[in-house]
């Protein structure tokens, strides 16, 4: 049996079928989470699901048609996949699962792969310049269909090594939100897999056996930096099992007067409140002054 037809269904019995039933059922419960938690989808969206053909878009494609039947609001789903003219790439693969799924799809093509590598030199991470062209043709895109959310496969661990990324080499305290207003402030992308680790992605999409297409086919070097992220956290998994889930509820839960940014928090006129009594807003949370 291919793989484009295999069902779990079909090919999982017994405590395979069990692990699957569980493993959906967690997937599901935590993008209905994150969609309610961060109000992704309203009554009346039509969400573009951006599929590469990664593991990540699949699941995301997948849960979001199986949310679609039970979900309290009616919303509509698209798949879009934007060819981008890389030597290899297997055009079939795509429209053919989308259409055995039964989903309403769009292929772009755009040959931002020859862009690339006449811009960047030999030996150099196209990563960053690929993101910029495609993100932007995938705005465009969205505008001219009427697209009202954008939806992105990222989940637990990459919003994590992003944050990491930020704080080690770029200064910041700046991870991947899961809404997120573009900079023209005529999109909304999310990420409803924020709360996914990728591991439990990893295993569903090999139950499923969905027609992964490998991120390699433009030759590009593998992003060393977030490398060593993804390896320094599964280490900390490994001695540590559960501090993922910490580091990601402190993302969730940020101080803006226990930090030093005078953009976020107003420190100079701290003095004006002193002996008053007046809480110290702190975000929603009133702050004492006798906390610690």
């Amino acid at each position: 049996m291919s793989a484009v037809a295999r069902q779990p269904a079909v090919a999982l019995s017994g405590k395979e079928r069990y692990r699957f039933n569980k493993l959906q059922k967690r997937l599901r419960r935590q993008v209905g989470q994150a969609i309610a938690d961060y109000a992704m989808i309203r009554d009346g969206d039509k969400v573009m699901v951006c599929v590469s053909g990664g593991k990540d878009s699949f699941t995301l494609l997948e849960i979001l048609l199986n949310l679609q039947r039970t979900a309290p609001v009616r919303f509509e789903v698209h798949a879009v996949n934007l060819d981008q003219g890389q030597p290899g790439f297997p055009k079939d693969v795509l429209p053919r699962y989308f259409e055995r799924r039964g989903v309403p799809y769009h292929i772009i093509e755009r040959d931002t792969y020859s862009v690339v590598r006449e811009i960047v030199p030999e030996g150099k991470t196209t990563c960053g310049l690929c993101s910029r062209l495609r993100r932007g043709i995938l705005y465009g895109f969205a505008e001219r269909h009427g697209f009202t959310k954008i939806a992105l496969g990222h989940h637990r661990d990459d919003i994590l090594e992003t944050f990491f990324l930020n704080l080690f080499y770029g200064g910041r305290l700046k991870a991947m939100p899961p809404k997120l207003l573009s900079d023209d402030r005529k999109h909304i992308v999310i990420r409803p897999l924020a709360y996914c680790k990728e591991a439990d992605i990893a295993a569903y999409a090999e139950a499923m056996a969905f027609p992964i297409i490998p991120c390699n086919l433009c030759g590009s070097q593998e992003n060393l930096q977030r490398q060593a992220m993804k390896a320094m956290l599964q280490t900390w998994e490994r001695r540590h099992p559960g501090r993922a889930e910490t580091i990601f509820r402190a993302l969730q839960n940020v101080s803006p007067s226990q930090l030093a940014d005078r953009r976020l928090f107003d420190f100079e006129n701290l003095e004006a409140l002193r002996g008053t009594g007046t809480a110290v807003e702190d975000g929603d949370r009133p702050l004492s002054w006798d906390e610690p």
